[in-house]
């Protein structure tokens, strides 16, 4: 993983020294900032936090009535007893497989709503980049250090942010 950094730089340094780039614009941005800061990425965040909150008072739900049925079997003579006992179990497998298709569902749309917002934001840079002349803008991620001058996340920040 180190090599491959090291070559990163390398080929940064390399580029960057390069006569052809050095009189092309260049720039980068916080990718991780946009994310966060991008207004689809909030109004997602909170959408989320709603489906978990729906999906853990369904699933409380479920646990509950799980609850209140043990809480009869001592109640109960033995014939009914070990009719509740197995409704118990089926209501406590139906519980994990619940459990188990909310929580993939939602990682699959979370992973697909991140996909989307991370491809609109890669688009706004790149017409960003091809607007104002910019030979290449790189992800800080890859940087070990970019000049302040450069750093062209607020303006791609505002133009995200302009849509809403």
């Amino acid at each position: 993983m180190k090599l491959k950094h090291i070559m990163t730089g390398f080929v940064l340094v390399a580029l960057m020294a390069s006569p052809a780039l050095a009189k092309d614009k260049l720039g980068y941005v916080d990718l991780s900032r946009l994310f966060d800061e991008y207004y689809k990425t909030q109004d997602y965040d909170a959408t989320l936090e709603g489906q978990h909150k729906n999906f853990e008072q369904e699933r409380n739900t479920k646990i509950e009535a799980i609850r209140e049925a043990q809480g009869k079997l001592g109640l109960l003579n033995e014939e009914k007893k070990a009719e509740l006992e197995e409704q118990i179990e089926q209501m406590k497998a139906d519980l994990l497989e619940f459990d188990r298709q909310k929580k993939a569902d939602l990682t699959k749309e979370r992973n697909e709503k991140i996909r989307e917002i991370l491809l609109e934001i890669e688009n706004e840079v790149s017409s960003y980049a091809e607007k104002e002349g910019f030979a290449m803008i790189l992800n800080d991620r890859v940087l070990v250090y970019g000049n302040p001058a450069i750093d062209l996340t607020e303006q791609i920040l505002e133009k995200l942010n302009t849509r809403k």
